[in-house]
């Protein structure tokens, strides 16, 4: 019998009218059979889809971008807020200790107008910084000082990197020469000490989201503590210190600015430009993840930049840079401009736009010199003086060897720390705070991106058919507009009343497996145009094997298929490289795909239970894998299931699914505890070792035998 949709949510279409946002489905009926084949090469619909949602989402947050901010009242209310807000999502909450430096002048090389000492200290302990300082030979009295951030320039000699301070010599040259003091200093990556900025680009580090965890908080926080060090030095004037650099550096700018008030002068240099470009237009694939915040609060990067003001800021970019391309630039500006106006400050924003691409001009650098002298040092004379290098790279160079007590290569390791281990509540009222502080952590900081209204499903029925003892229902609904997902109710047309409803949530693997399992002759009823967009090897019939103990496991239930955002008819048609920028758009957005998909778990369980035939009857919930993960967290925001049966369930963030920040606060093994005391929790295929919390805590807590089950992967 075909499953019919609660009829308030679910009114049909006319046929003519009917679109797909997304993809010709394996299972799409005759509504979809006069659609030609895709264009080959041409962007799968599933990929349209979730462009689509990108649009969507970074236009909805540029709109948010600063808009309650009317008065001037209204920014000096929120304007404490925000800042701590990026300090968290720059990895740095709570405040890392602002430990000894234990600075060190390691040498010294010489111009006839300006020194230049060799130093490097620790802006927290095994965390060393190398930088080069240029002092000008003649200083009178204290000088106004500029931090120089460096971009990604790789300076590197039979395998030695003598860092990328050493490529951006000539800015401190420059510097120096005309008065002012320089410090110069390496990022972690492309330093003398190499680090990793490249975590979920390249490296497969989706941990670095779990974890709250971005490489753009330890060059902020280098940033910070080269203040600290200015700050020692007696030639330096502590009134007048300035930030710039470019493009890595540039972002690094930025970053210290808004969050530093030490900075009075800011000129970050092609280092900045809004969500549209990075997701929607694409710019994140040409940036390592040291360009981007842990975006928990949502923001468009305007909202970095407004945290500058009223001080004098010079927002600084070529017209033909592919990076931060030049619509982005001016987009922040006009935003900014109305927090400088509003502080009546408008002759401190200033906007450069040069000729050129993403490189290191000289039509840049001039303005930016003309800048500090008119805001540091109260002057605008003719620049006559061209920025020059003077020095070989290994002159520059801090250490002869690389000190054994350095944790700059594995910083990602421990700058942000994980939970430690939860205490075993000894009562109800213990556990019940354990668990508030949980839910509200799960709420605020790994799922704050969810929709706070709720959007009708529009469960609309699609296709049915039967074949060999089947009956297979496809229906398509809204997680999230405009992501469409499919459920396919399968029933053994011999067995009758069912009691139960199973939701299995599939990922691509099992996706696969399970339509190999069902009868041609029932996919042919729902649309052949359907059946060749499946490649050959996840065809019908071609594995016999499931189909029997499908029915069988049909006699006593209903079982419901979920193929989520990203698996099977919604699965990227790009190449393995291209879903991985596809996948780190998400994290510009506040989100995870993983978090997208227990979004679409919640939506799926709620359209189960909008069924007239189904609404009534008992859910629970099943999967196996990564994707169990998701079930798990889905089962902590939906009532009354039945009972979760997850195999291979993995035992740590660490191992994925990647939510935003969740590391902070908690580990699978505490989520299966909150689900346990919710539902019955049934583990198979795995040992009892990595579950030991939740088995004391069910322990501890009296809990019915019944709520965690486990079966180790022998079957014992």
């Amino acid at each position: 019998m075909l499953v019919q949709p609660h009829s308030p949510q679910t009114a049909m279409k006319p046929a003519t009218a009917f679109t797909y946002p997304l993809i010709a489905t394996l299972i799409a009926t005759t509504l979809v059979r006069s659609q030609a084949a895709p264009t080959p090469g041409a962007p799968m619909p599933g990929d349209r889809m979730i462009a689509e949602y990108f649009k969507n989402e970074s236009a909805a947050m540029a709109e948010n971008c600063l808009a309650e901010i009317q008065t001037l009242d209204d920014w000096n209310a929120k304007k404490t807020e925000y800042r701590q807000q990026l300090f968290e999502m720059l990895s740095l909450a709570p405040r890392p200790e602002q430990t000894d430096l234990k600075a060190v002048v390691a040498g010294q090389v010489e111009h006839d107008q300006f020194k230049v000492e060799k130093l490097h200290f620790q802006s927290m302990p095994g965390l060393y910084v190398t930088a080069n300082l240029y002092l000008p030979k003649k200083i009178e009295k204290p000088a106004p000082a500029i931090l120089y951030v460096c971009g990604h320039a790789r300076v590197v000699t039979n395998g030695v990197s003598f860092g990328n301070k050493t490529g951006y010599q000539h800015h401190g040259a420059w510097l120096a020469r005309n008065g002012y003091i320089c410090l110069t200093i390496d990022t972690i990556q492309l330093g003398e000490i190499e680090g990793i900025h490249h975590g979920t680009h390249r490296e497969g580090m989706w941990w670095w989201n779990a974890r709250g965890y971005t490489p753009a908080g330890v060059e902020a926080w280098n940033c910070i503590r080269a203040l600290d060090y200015l700050e020692t030095r007696p030639e330096v004037d502590r009134t007048r210190f300035g930030v710039t650099g470019r493009s890595g550096g540039g972002a690094y700018s930025w970053w210290v600015a808004a969050l530093d008030d030490r900075i009075k002068v800011a000129a970050p240099v092609a280092g900045i430009t809004d969500l549209q470009n990075h997701v929607v237009d694409g710019t994140v694939e040409g940036h390592c993840d040291c360009m981007f915040i842990v975006n928990t609060y949502r923001w468009d990067y305007a909202q970095v930049a407004a945290l500058v003001a009223p001080r004098p800021l010079l927002i600084c970019n070529s017209d033909k840079d592919t990076i931060f391309p030049l619509d982005g630039v001016c987009r922040i500006h006009q935003k900014v401009r109305r927090i400088y106006d509003l502080h009546k400050a408008g002759d401190k924003l200033g906007l450069l736009i040069t000729e050129g691409p993403h490189k290191d001009t000289q039509d840049l650098q001039l303005p930016v010199f003309r800048w500090f002298n008119r805001h540091l040092k109260g002057e605008d004379p003719i620049i006559e003086m061209a920025a020059a290098k003077f020095f070989q790279p290994q002159d520059l160079k801090v250490f002869d060897q690389l000190p054994a007590d350095e944790r700059t290569s594995k910083i990602h390791e421990t700058f942000v720390p994980a939970a430690p281990a939860p205490a075993i509540p000894k009562s109800p009222e213990q556990w019940a705070r354990q668990r508030a502080e949980w839910e509200r952590a799960l709420h605020d900081k790994a799922f704050r991106a969810w929709p706070h209204a709720t959007e009708p499903l529009r469960l609309t029925p699609i296709s049915s058919g039967a074949a060999e003892g089947l009956r297979l229902s496809v229906f398509e609904f809204t997680s999230r507009d405009p992501i469409r997902l499919h459920l396919f109710v399968l029933e053994n047309e011999a067995a009758k009343g069912a009691s139960r409803v199973e939701l299995r949530v599939l990922d691509e693997a099992e996706w696969a497996e399970s339509i190999r399992g069902l009868p041609p002759k029932l996919v042919a009823q729902l649309g052949t145009a359907a059946v060749q967009a499946v490649p050959a090897a996840v065809r019908p019939g071609s594995n016999s094997e499931p189909l029997t103990a499908l029915l069988q496991d049909l006699q006593t239930r209903t079982i419901v298929w979920l193929a989520p955002s990203g698996v099977g008819l919604t699965a990227s048609g790009a190449d393995a490289r291209k879903r991985i920028q596809v996948r780190r758009r998400f994290l510009l957005l506040g989100q995870t795909l993983d978090s997208v998909r227990v979004w679409d778990i919640r939506r799926a369980i709620q359209a189960v239970r909008s069924m007239d035939d189904l609404r009534d009857k008992p859910v629970s919930l099943r999967a196996a894998g990564l994707i169990a993960v998701d079930v798990l967290y889905a089962s902590l925001f939906e009532k009354n299931l039945r009972s979760i049966r997850l195999s291979r369930l993995p035992a740590s963030h660490r191992e994925g699914p990647d939510y935003l920040n969740v590391l902070r606060f908690l580990d699978v093994p505490q989520a299966v505890a909150m689900a346990a005391e919710r539902t019955r929790v049934h583990l198979t295929d795995s040992g009892s070792a990595e579950w030991k919390f939740p088995i004391a805590v069910a322990a501890s807590l009296h809990w019915d035998k019944d709520r965690l089950r486990l079966d180790s992967p022998t079957g014992h």
